[in-house]
């Protein structure tokens, strides 16, 4: 910030689909930033964007925060490049919103944590659908004991056929897998929002390349079937120290009924509830009872999340999802991948 200008100076890493969309412009609309550069290494991708929103183009990450030297940093790039970004940008002096996942590993995700922390900056990651109002609701009500002892969760992210045709999203090497580190993370991470981030146990999974592999288009696009290497859907039990059991299923493609489903059930001894849109329900001889329901799930939630990071950055005390909770869904990932791909029951 210089001179009567007190906005944030804001600098995006990646200049994707999710950048321009969600980041850039949020970052053009808010009254408290003002976007500054927009950094790829694709130059040309990069200089759409800034010329969209009025700012500079470069293809070189340290020369833009250098030259422009931004309070904050977005990182949008592919997820293997998370961790050198990230740590690029705190050492740059800035606070940073990275895309989910953290990073590739939970060693990553671990020392993006602790360079953090040694800064004194803020690193949160766009775990948008917990800053939904129909989550917050629901976190508020487990917490107060409405549901009672929630024994039984089931966390679903599919797809019919939904392989993301752009970007490098089939590319195992560069994005780390499939649908569970792109959507299945998602609601994994606002279901254990909602109870609380209880301890886990262990960690069971089956994961499937059926389909990724024999077809080449659907609803997003098309793709390379010889190229694709990441699973096209996953199904995993969490175990928590508390008795209680998380179902986690995600897919690419998998042949349901309905094209896509984003959501999660919440099972208790006293009351159950489903995320989008939240509604509490309990059984009375047989009969459905309502305690709550929103009639519309919340589609401000990429907004949300967005400016609770701005808020926090500026002073506001709301809460974020912050690193410390960035790395152990990493580790939740990792150990689910590990169970799926070597057929054990991982410990944690």
């Amino acid at each position: 910030m210089s001179g009567s200008d007190t906005r944030l100076r804001v600098a995006i890493i990646g200049a994707g689909n999710i950048a321009e969309r969600v980041h850039a412009s949020f970052y053009h609309m808010c009254s408290d930033t003002h976007l500054v550069g927009i950094c790829d290494n694709r130059p040309e991708q990069a200089q759409l964007l800034a010329t969209k929103y009025g700012c500079e183009a470069f293809d070189d990450v340290d020369t833009m925060l250098s030259t422009l030297r931004p309070d904050v940093v977005s990182v949008c790039s592919p997820n293997r490049f998370h961790y050198q970004h990230v740590l690029t940008a705190l050492a740059a002096g800035c606070h940073v919103m990275c895309e989910k996942p953290p990073a590739m590993s939970p060693a990553e995700a671990n020392e993006m944590r602790l360079a953090a922390r040694k800064a004194k900056k803020v690193l949160a990651y766009d775990f948008h659908h917990r800053f939904a109002l129909d989550v917050q609701l629901l976190r508020e009500q487990v917490a107060a004991g409405t549901l009672g002892e929630v024994y039984v969760t089931t966390a679903r992210a599919l797809r019919r056929c939904g392989v993301p045709g752009w970007g490098v999203f089939t590319n195992k090497t560069l994005q780390g897998g499939g649908p569970l580190i792109d959507i299945g993370i998602h609601m994994l991470d606002a279901a254990l929002f909602v109870l609380g981030f209880p301890a886990v146990k262990c960690v069971t999974a089956h994961s499937f390349q059926k389909l990724g592999t024999t077809k080449s288009n659907g609803q997003f696009g098309t793709w390379d079937p010889a190229s694709y290497s990441v699973e096209d859907a996953l199904f995993a039990t969490l175990e928590f120290h508390n008795g209680g059991i998380l179902r986690l299923e995600t897919s690419f493609a998998l042949n349901i009924p309905e094209q896509s489903i984003m959501n999660v059930q919440f099972c208790g001894d006293k009351a159950g509830a489903t995320m989008f849109p939240a509604h509490i329900y309990q059984d009375d001889a047989g009969q459905l009872v309502t305690l709550m329901q929103r009639e519309t799930a919340d589609d401000l939630r990429h907004a949300r999340s967005m400016a609770a990071f701005i808020d926090h950055v500026k002073g506001s005390p709301v809460a974020l999802a912050e690193a410390e909770q960035g790395y152990e869904i990493q580790r939740l990932v990792q150990a689910i991948y590990d169970a799926a791909e070597q057929g054990v029951t991982v410990a944690l």
